[in-house]
Parts: structure tokens; C-alpha cells; sequence
């Protein structure tokens, strides 16, 4: 059992079985200094060792260790284990390489008082004791060698000493020792003699001794003023009572306790007394618990010790720290050291710096070296990066809706932006849609209750029913515009945009299809068209709007769904999203996907189509009693009707003939033409660009209110004596035309040339001249007007419209001045 051997190669148990020690092996004391280092912040030291055993075996777990914890050797040197072969040259060239690297300021030292000493005046003689820190091995640690004459570049260092308490008792002991009571220890005398330097009276003579010329006189006394304890005196006696503990437990054990040594310990079994002695536990003479480690070593314990100047050329080793079995206790500014400054040095508060290359700031990357792996260069990270969590030299680009935080470690989502609810533009938004539902509903409110008069059945009371609906969509599509953006409203958005247009024009489609086609067809034939009645106006308005795809796609005979096919079919391929778009990298803007790519466009791919349909019917009843021609009305609200603003427009157009409706065209020409570029220059303004569709979708609708019912409001509640059928037909359609060929009779024109055929019976006093306004209800119709059988269910009568008016039973009544006026003015022929 040894007490103060550490070679960490003395622990390979395969060589050195029956090894044991009570101090640690230099493996822990290199953990400590390595643990040292790391708390001081050094990444970039140098490592002065021995060349022995000790400095060797040392350095190789230095080296292990360092590279481990990622900190680098700058420069390795050797000391030359015997003194007297290095002169000061020597000792000049290891300080001054260590100088070449003037980064690494942290030195490593790992060797004995001796050799150490040579490089602490070496230090001195270039002017670096102020350079370095220094942490050294228990080899020179408070060795008063090393630091006499040295103690400015001494100063600073913190060393590693194995712990060792003072043993109780041995003080006292040991200072009443003398040569006549310790006669057991042979080397005592010589003890004595060099300590008081004297001959011992009958002593042997020793090449020690000669040198002394006096007799020790025999009064000589040890005292606490000339004598100076080992520290480590504590593995001394652990290690005598390690073995007296052993045999104790081995014969306890083998000999069942009984006094003298029984016939199992004769003689004592070398491998049994090692197994006992592993086992051994026990408090010391230090008061310190002591047992082996695996390896058959002592406790790794250590004192750091800091050597500083407690008062102006005044230096002690001072306590600072602790290492117990591989935790590091470090207070180099405890509450002991406030006498001494706080402070690492006398003038230096600080440890000093031992770095290659500085930590790089936030939002830099390193770029190392060649051929150093702790020696790099700080590069930026662009605007957008960071750098990478997973690499220290490489930034990565943040993704796209997130930017760089502020200390530029992590990227952070930007925030959304869409129009929010309590916008002032989405309030104005949603306000100005409710105002339109709320004249909507007094619209259709009025219709309803004065649904038995002239002027809505003129109309198509029911057809006006579904355009008002239709124009209620249009305001609630704002609704789910200015909401935040969700899958389901994207889904709504993409549907109502175009079907709230789809129903509106596909009701006025079909009111002016069916007032086309009549009128056409009173000039070639008396028998009246196919489908003119309400419901079969309702059931072509509903396929215009239908939703049944698969009755469209199979008759192929109606292709008015197709709004709904291409909306629907769009949906099941692409269906509605909500995501996140990015015009910039500074931008993350939740939009629905359809907005960004505009695809949004295809919804009113069929209610262009339908607009295209209803010029081609507002050119062809351009002609007719305006109280029918609704038609005419049809290019001044719709928001793409292109065309219809240029017929509209065009010279001598008989559509523009009122004013009015031609101001409202250009309103709405205006509207839409501005929201084009106001749209597409928005791009990076969401709440702008959704604004802007919101109000020109409401303008648009309120447009449409305005233009096709204001008109017949203004009768019906401020002129209620015009709200007649004889009011509603101009007279050219209440007489007969002017002369200008058989082309130019009209459905009027053939109703009185009837009239006129029915004159060869006797005259009868004349009745008022019958109502010849077309009806666009049934219940226009008085009793005598109405027919029999059951297809007389029109809207425009028949006797307005045809040639086949039906004679009273006393014939008709003839004005005789009335047919010499018609006779004079136009040619009739039959």
C-alpha cells in the first residue's frame, strides 16, 4: 500500500494486482485541472509536463481530456526531469514559445518543484510575469522552491493538492520525540543530526555527519518554530490503518475471533489479505472516511489552492476550492478571500483570456482555420438567416412567414395580416352591405304587399323575387370576406362570389329571353311560344342556378349550370384553403388560395357568359315598350359587361334613350374599371385588396337595385295613379304603326287589323277602346279574358299580342272616324 505514489499506471490492475494506494492516481488530478479550465473559460492552452513517468503518463490524459471538451493545445512542451541538465537557455526557449502563441494565456503545468522553478524565473527574465495563469500539479504545488524569488509570476496560479487533513494527535507526538525515547526507529539519529546539525554522541560516522564538527548536547527539543509537517501525512497513516483494519476483519473471519493467529492465517494468504484490504472502511486519524476505489485507489480528493498576494509583498496559498470524486467547488472571490482584494491578481481582477478566436456574436457563423479547430473567422448571416442550430459554421435561411428575432438565435413567426373584423374599413364594409339588405328587404317587402298591381306583374313578380335574392347574396358575400380567412369561408367565398351574380343574371336572362321571344314570334305567327308561363319561367331560372350537375351533364340540353359544374368540379380537384402568402420575405398574409394565383377568376367565368346572352336579348329587344325592357338595363350595373357598356353606348342606340339607366351604366363601368387596378396594384395591402372587392361586389348590387326598381318604386308609392295598364304601353304598341310595309306590323298591328276585319256585322255603340297591355301574370287577366283550357297560363295576354283577338258575341264597335285616319295613314292588307 503505498501512500504517495500517483502514476495513473500503477491503476492497470493486469500488471500490478497486489497494488493499492491511499492517495489518488494523477488520472483525477488531470480531471481536476481539465475542470479548472473550463470554469476559467479557457478554450485555447498550452501544457508544459514532465519527462517522467508522472509528467508523461499525465499528459497523455491532459491531451485525452482537453480534446474532449473541445479545448485546444497551442503549444506542448517538455521539462527535462533532471535540473542540472537544462541551463537557463532552455528554460528561455520553452517561455518564449509559449509566448509565439500570445492567445493561449492559460498554461497547464504538470511537473515537479524543481524543474517548475526554472520556468518561473525564466518568466521573470522575459517579462512575462504578468502574462500567464498557471495551473499546476500537486508536483510544485505550495512548494516554497518554486515560489522564493518567483512570486510575481508565481502569482495567479491555481494548483491541485491532494486533500489531506492533519492527523490527530501525531503534532504532540512527534515534538516529544527524542533519540533516547524512540530508540525503534533506526534513522531517527540521523533525523536528528541534520535537523540541529550536530554529531549524536556515539552515532556511526556517515558521509552526512562528517560535515559536523559539534556534539549534539542531548537538550536539543523539536519544536512547532523549527519544524514543518508533511500536509500529506493523512495517506500515510490511512494506509498503516488500512492494513491493520484488513487483518482485523481476516481474522474476525478465518479465525472466528479467537485470540493469536489460528492455523487458517499460518501463514497468511497473500490473495486473501488483499481481499480483505479492498474491503476495508474506516474513519482515519484525519477524520476523513477512507475506502478503495475499484482500481484499488484512494478517494479522489483534492484542494484547490490559488497562490495569491494577500497585501503588498505579502503571498500566501490560500484554499479556494474543492474537488470531490469529479465535482469541481470553485470560489476564487469567497468571503475568506476579502482581504486579499476579490481579485485574481493583485492588479488583475480578472483570470486572463486564453482563446484562439473569440466567441462570434448573435447572427454570426465561423468559418475555421485550416488545420485549427479552435482558431476560426466570424462571418455574417444575411438579413434573413440565422445561424444554424445544428452547425456552428453555417446560417440558415429562416422559412418563409418568420424573420429573424432580435438577438438573431431563432426565427419568429411574423405575425398574420388580414382584414380584421373591427377594421374601420371592414366595419364600413359590413355596414354599407347591411343598409343594402336592409332597402333589399323594403324592396321585396313592397313587392310582396303590391304583388296585384300593374307594374309588378309587368315585371314578373316571381322573377323579381329571385333577381331581389340574388341581390341579397351579393351583400352578404361581404360578410364572409371581411371575416378572418377559414377553409370553410374560403369555400363560401370562391361559391358566392360567382353565384350571387349567376342568380341575378340568370333571372334577368330569362325575363328578357322570354319577352324576346314573344314578341318575336307575334310577327310571323298567331300561335304563342313554348314556355312563357310563371312556373316554366322559374323551372329554366332554377337550371340556370341549378346545382343537379349530373341532369346538366346528361341531357346536355341546358347548359345553364355550368356554374355550378365548374364550381363544384373546382372544388373536388382544388378544394378552398386557407394559407399563408408571401409577397415578401417581411409579409405572411393569411388569404384564401384561390386570391393568390387570382384563380378566384374562374367563379365568374359563366356569369360573363350569361352577360354576353343577355346583350345579344337586349339588342334584339331594343323595340320594344320600355315598361317590358328590362333589358336595356342589363350593361349599366353588371360588373364585367364590357360589351354591354359599348352597345349601350353606341350612336343612335335605341337603348339609350333614358338617361337615367345610361348614368347608372357609367357609374358602374367606372366601378369596376377602378377596382381592376386598385386590385391587382394591392397585392401587399390584404385588407385593402379584400376591402375593395367587398364594397365594388356591394356597389354592384346596390346598382342593380337602384336601376331596375327605383323606377317602379317611384310609381308605385309616389304616382299611384299610373300604376295602370294602359300607362304601361306607348303608343306605338297602342295604335297602329305608320305605313312602311307588311314588315313593319307588330303584334298591336295585327290585333287591330282583326279589329277592323270584325267591322262587316251591324256597329254597335262604341265601348272604350280594350286595355292592350301586355301582362306578365295570369291575374292581369280579367274573367272574360280568361280561356278555358288550362295552358292560358301566360304572362303577356294573348289579345295584346296576337292576331287572333277574341270577338264579343255583338261584334265589334267601329269609330268611323277612327278608320278614316288609319286608312289614310297606312295600308292594311290581311
Amino acid at each position: 500500500v503505498s501512500f504517495f505514489s500517483t502514476s495513473p499506471e500503477l491503476s492497470n490492475k493486469a500488471r500490478f494486482e497486489y497494488f493499492s494506494r491511499t492517495i489518488p492516481s494523477d488520472l483525477h488530478q488531470a480531471r481536476a485541472m481539465v475542470a479548472i479550465v473550463k470554469k476559467l473559460g479557457w478554450k485555447y492552452v498550452s501544457v508544459v509536463y514532465e519527462e517522467s513517468n508522472y509528467g508523461i503518463k499525465a499528459f497523455e490524459e491532459l491531451e485525452s481530456l482537453l480534446g474532449r471538451n473541445d479545448i485546444c493545445i497551442a503549444v506542448k512542451e517538455r521539462l527535462v526531469k533532471d535540473s542540472g541538465e537544462a541551463d537557463e537557455r532552455a528554460y528561455d526557449g520553452i517561455v518564449t514559445r509559449l509566448l509565439a502563441r500570445p492567445r493561449a494565456r492559460g498554461v497547464i503545468v504538470f511537473g515537479s518543484d524543481q524543474e517548475v522553478a526554472g520556468v518561473m524565473a525564466a518568466a521573470g527574465r522575459l517579462g512575462a510575469t504578468r502574462w500567464f495563469g498557471w495551473v499546476g500539479s500537486d508536483g510544485w504545488s505550495e512548494r516554497a522552491l518554486v515560489s522564493a524569488g518567483n512570486e510575481a509570476a508565481v502569482e495567479g496560479t491555481i494548483s491541485v493538492q491532494p486533500q489531506a487533513n492533519p492527523v490527530r494527535g501525531f503534532r504532540e507526538y512527534f515534538l516529544n520525540l527524542t533519540v533516547e525515547n524512540n530508540r525503534r526507529n533506526p534513522w531517527f539519529v540521523e533525523f536528528w543530526e541534520d535537523h540541529f546539525k550536530c554529531r549524536y554522541p556515539g552515532a556511526a560516522r556517515t558521509p552526512y555527519n562528517a560535515q559536523y564538527e559539534s556534539a549534539c548536547s542531548g537538550r536539543e527539543q523539536l519544536s512547532a518554530d523549527n519544524i514543518e509537517f508533511e500536509a500529506q501525512l493523512q495517506f500515510v497513516t490511512d494506509a498503516v490503518l488500512a492494513f491493520a483494519v484488513a487483518i482485523r476483519d481476516m481474522h474476525a473471519e478465518l479465525c472466528g475471533g479467537r485470540h493469536g493467529l489460528c492455523a487458517a492465517m499460518r501463514p497468511a494468504s497473500g490473495a486473501a489479505l488483499l481481499h480483505f484490504l479492498r474491503r476495508a472502511r474506516f474513519t482515519g486519524l484525519s477524520g476523513d472516511e477512507f475506502r478503495f476505489d475499484a482500481a484499488g485507489d484512494g478517494p479522489a480528493r483534492y484542494n484547490i489552492l490559488h497562490y495569491k498576494q494577500v497585501a503588498r509583498g505579502e503571498y500566501r496559498w490560500l484554499k479556494v476550492g474543492r474537488y470531490l470524486d469529479g465535482a469541481l467547488e470553485l470560489d476564487m472571490h469567497g468571503a475568506h478571500l476579502v482581504h486579499a482584494g476579490e481579485s485574481f491578481k493583485w492588479e488583475s481582477p480578472r483570470p486572463p483570456e486564453s482563446v484562439c478566436s473569440a466567441e462570434c456574436e448573435l447572427g454570426q457563423a465561423k468559418q475555421y482555420v485550416e488545420g485549427e479547430s479552435c482558431c476560426w473567422h466570424c462571418f455574417n448571416c444575411t438579413q434573413y438567416e440565422i445561424r444554424s442550430p445544428l452547425s456552428e459554421t453555417a446560417c440558415v435561411e429562416c422559412p418563409l412567414g418568420t424573420l429573424p428575432d432580435r438577438r438573431r438565435v431563432r426565427c419568429a413567426r411574423v405575425p398574420e395580416l388580414y382584414l380584421r373584423p373591427d377594421s374601420p374599413a371592414a366595419i364600413g364594409a359590413m355596414v354599407f352591405s347591411a343598409l343594402g339588405m336592409l332597402l333589399t328587404t323594403l324592396v321585396a317587402g313592397i313587392w310582396f304587399t303590391r304583388g296585384d298591381t300593374p307594374v309588378v306583374r309587368a315585371s314578373g313578380r316571381e322573377l323579381s323575387f329571385v333577381l331581389l335574392g340574388g341581390i341579397m347574396l351579393c351583400y352578404l358575400v361581404t360578410f364572409a370576406l371581411v371575416f378572418r380567412p377559414t377553409n370553410g369561408l374560403c369555400a363560401v367565398q370562391r361559391f358566392g362570389t360567382g353565384f350571387c351574380f349567376t342568380v341575378v343574371y340568370a333571372s334577368l336572362l330569362t325575363k328578357t329571353n322570354r319577352i324576346a321571344r314573344i314578341f318575336a314570334a307575334s310577327k310571323h305567327s298567331a300561335l304563342r311560344p313554348q314556355f312563357i308561363s310563371p312556373k316554366s319561367q322559374l323551372l329554366i331560372c332554377s337550371a340556370l342556378v341549378s346545382i343537379q350537375c349530373i341532369v346538366c351533364l346528361a341531357t346536355r340540353s341546358n347548359t345553364h349550370c355550368w356554374q355550378v359544374v365548374v364550381v363544384v368540379v373546382w372544388q373536388v380537384v382544388s378544394p378552398a384553403r386557407a394559407v399563408h402568402h408571401y409577397p415578401s420575405r417581411a409579409d405572411n398574409m393569411l388569404v384564401c388560395d384561390s386570391y393568390v394565383d387570382a384563380s378566384y377568376t374562374i367563379a365568374f367565368f359563366y356569369p360573363v357568359l350569361l352577360i354576353l346572352t343577355c346583350t345579344v336579348n337586349a339588342v334584339l329587344t331594343r323595340k320594344i315598350p320600355e315598361a317590358f325592357n328590362e333589358s336595356k338595363h342589363i350593361g349599366r350595373y353588371l360588373p364585367t359587361a364590357y360589351i354591354p357598356c359599348l352597345v349601350n353606348n353606341a350612336p343612335n342606340s335605341p337603348l339609350t334613350a333614358s338617361p337615367s339607366p345610361g348614368f347608372t351604366m357609367y357609374t358602374t363601368c367606372v366601378i369596376w374599371l377602378a377596382f381592376v387596378p386598385l386590385y391587382l396594384g394591392t397585392a401587399n395591402l390584404v385588407p385593402l385588396r379584400v376591402t375593395s372587392m367587398a364594397i365594388t361586389i356591394s356597389l354592384s348590387a346596390s346598382v342593380t337595385l337602384v336601376c331596375l326598381f327605383s323606377p317602379k318604386l317611384y310609381i308605385i308609392v309616389c304616382r299611384p295613379e299610373r300604376n295602370v295598364r294602359a300607362s304601361l304601353m306607348t303608343g306605338k304598341w297602342q295604335v297602329v304603326g305608320r305605313a312602311g310595309g307588311p314588315g313593319r306590323r307588330g303584334a298591336a298591328g295585327g290585333a287591330v287589323c282583326a279589329a277592323l276585319v270584325g267591322a262587316a256585322h251591324a256597329p254597335i255603340p262604341c265601348a272604350p277602346v280594350p286595355d292592350l297591355t301586355p301582362s306578365t301574370d295570369l291575374s292581369t287577366l280579367n274573367d272574360t279574358e280568361r280561356m278555358p283550357f288550362s295552358d292560358r297560363h301566360v304572362q303577356t295576354e294573348e289579345t295584346a299580342l296576337y292576331p287572333r283577338l277574341a270577338l264579343p258575341s255583338e261584334g265589334l264597335c267601329l269609330d268611323a272616324r277612327h278608320l278614316r285616319e288609319l286608312g289614310a295613314r297606312a295600308e292594311i292588307t290581311l
